[in-house]
């Protein structure tokens, strides 16, 4: 049990202590991971109100950008400083971007207002993880990080359907419903504050260390135009020259920051000495490579299910509790395996095999594939899912040394946040690349159904638009709701198509992840937690008394 070892020493939390301290993260973990999801269903309807259709991805852009450039800095100051000033920094922020997204009169404040949400999202998750490892030996540690597992899974189902229960009501308590989207947050975040600022209470000691401001800006200078234009690129032509011009400065910033954490050593953001290390090096690879292939995943999904399927966003976010389910179940099982055990090698190695088939499956579903079958891959999905994340982020920490607790767990968040962006742009492209045509063939075969033709008939002005070359707006597939299923079903067959490449695509990458996570070696767990290593790391570190005479 965990409770006696943390008990054992003095200044350090008891087993009732976690888990109070651990309600409070839950909640913090709550906000950011529902913020991600609550937004997909509510943001046709804010950028109506807001009279932004056409600027609405820069409010998802501006939270992106800042909460993957506040990650590694959250990590990094959280060493220095302490981990419960920035908690609580991360929480105030974000509470402060709800509170003014919430009364965001135009798209370009909510985009503005959406940054500052994003300042305090970049340290929500990752800190969470980081103060669980202060408190718990790795040993036991995997089973706490089970909770925020369920947590994540959660939000995926809970935000849609929230978020599109708000957005349906024109007013609620004297607001339009759409502001509770992000009002909703506010009680929240008040509920996590206190609890953290009361309970959260682990001995730091500051770290007489410089703060890397030039690696800050570097890294802002590199990441802010690349993440713009993997969001922006489809839409303005990847070879386009804004898009070539935010790749070349986007590089330039990368290579100075590269150079600039080689100077400062061990005050760096994100120390070079630390990719020396096999562990954090190759996991946080494959992190980044996984990121690519789940978002991808969680991406083409929804858009399966709500296009093909007909489900509306809270239909489909319900469709994904299956998904949920075998993340709660892998996590939590994996974790009671690896605290029994002390192994977890295995774990990501199973996981990863497990998000190879289910992607490779996913890529064979159709119009007619009945939901149920979905939903049977979406558990093994799911059950890939919890066996890799908290595993992952388990090796890094019981890698590192306890200095760089912060940015190592930090570190595992950012990568996987950066990959998930690169495989969000990807599929996305990938998928408007060739559902045209997809779309196209379908129809084409579909001329020699005489059914087809005879409802064509029945409907002149379709046929009119077909023939004329347009007709079909992929931007807006609400059409398809009132179109006659027998004229639908080409166009579900090419997105369908479509979509099924895209699953293919992600499993190919997942399948280099596999490959790369033999390599991992496993290193015995610890079974003193951040506090007690670094309270031995001190002792020995302090000079020996003076002898008597």
């Amino acid at each position: 049990m965990t409770a006696p070892a943390i008990e054992g020493q003095p200044g350090q939390l008891s087993h009732r202590q976690i888990l109070t301290v651990l309600s409070g993260l839950m909640l913090g973990m709550l906000l950011a991971a529902l913020d991600q999801t609550i937004m997909a269903s509510a943001m046709k309807t804010i950028a109506d109100q807001l009279h932004g259709q056409t600027i609405q991805a820069w409010a998802t852009t501006a939270y992106l950008i800042t909460a993957t450039i506040s990650t590694p800095l959250y990590g990094k100051l959280s060493d220095i400083f302490g981990r419960k000033p920035m908690y609580l920094t991360a929480i105030s922020f974000f509470l402060a971007g709800s509170i003014l997204s919430g009364i965001a009169n135009s798209m370009y404040e909510l985009a503005a207002f959406r940054a500052v949400q994003g300042l305090g999202a970049g340290g929500l998750m990752s800190l969470a993880l980081a103060i669980i490892a202060d408190m718990v030996p790795p040993r036991e540690r995997s089973k706490y990080q089970g909770y925020f597992m369920a947590v994540w899974g959660l939000s995926s189902v809970a935000g849609p359907v929230v978020g599109g229960a708000f957005a349906g009501l024109d007013t609620f308590a004297g607001l339009e419903g759409w502001r509770w989207v992000f009002l909703l947050n506010v009680p929240i975040g008040i509920v996590a504050l206190i609890v953290v600022a009361r309970k959260l209470n682990v001995p730091h000691t500051r770290v007489p260390q410089r703060v890397d401001y030039w690696g800050a800006i570097a890294l802002t200078v590199g990441l802010v135009p690349l993440l713009i234009v993997a969001e922006q690129g489809r839409e303005w032509g990847w070879g386009a020259g804004s898009s070539v011009a935010m790749y070349a400065i986007g590089v330039v910033g990368l290579g100075a920051f590269i150079f600039i954490e080689k100077k400062m050593g061990d005050a760096a953001l994100l120390p070079m000495r630390l990719f020396r290390r096999q562990t954090f090096a190759l996991t946080n690879v494959v992190n980044f490579v996984m990121g690519v292939g789940m978002f991808g995943m969680m991406m083409s999904l929804p858009l399966y299910l709500q296009i093909v399927k007909g489900a509306t966003p809270t239909e489909s976010g319900l469709m994904t509790l299956p998904m949920t389910f075998g993340i709660l179940v892998a996590a939590t099982g994996s974790g009671q395996l690896i605290a029994r055990t002390g192994r977890y090698r295995k774990y990501p190695i199973i996981g990863l095999s497990l998000m190879v088939v289910a992607m490779f499956l996913f890529s064979r579903i159709g119009v007619d594939t009945p939901v149920w079958a979905t939903m049977l891959i979406m558990v093994l999905a799911g059950a890939g899912l919890g066996l890799c994340m908290q595993t992952l982020i388990l090796a890094i920490q019981n890698d590192v040394p306890v200095k760089d607790m912060g940015v190592a767990t930090s570190s595992a968040t950012f990568f996987r946040s950066i990959g998930g962006t690169v495989g969000t742009a990807v599929f996305l492209s990938i998928l408007f690349s060739v559902v045209g045509d997809r779309i196209g063939d379908a129809f084409a075969t579909a001329r020699g159904d005489a059914s087809f033709v005879a409802a064509l008939q029945q409907n002149p002005q379709f046929a009119e638009s077909l023939s004329n070359g347009g007709g079909i707006d992929l931007n807006n597939t609400q059409f398809l709701t009132t179109l006659d299923p027998t004229l639908a079903k080409p166009i579900l067959t090419g997105f369908a198509s479509s979509l099924d490449t895209v699953f293919l695509v992600g499993a190919c990458v997942t399948v280099v992840a596999f490959a790369l996570i033999w390599f991992l070696k496993e290193t015995p767990l610890v079974n003193k937690s951040g506090i007690q290593r670094a309270a031995d790391e001190a002792a020995e570190a302090a000079p020996a008394p003076a002898a008597m005479h």
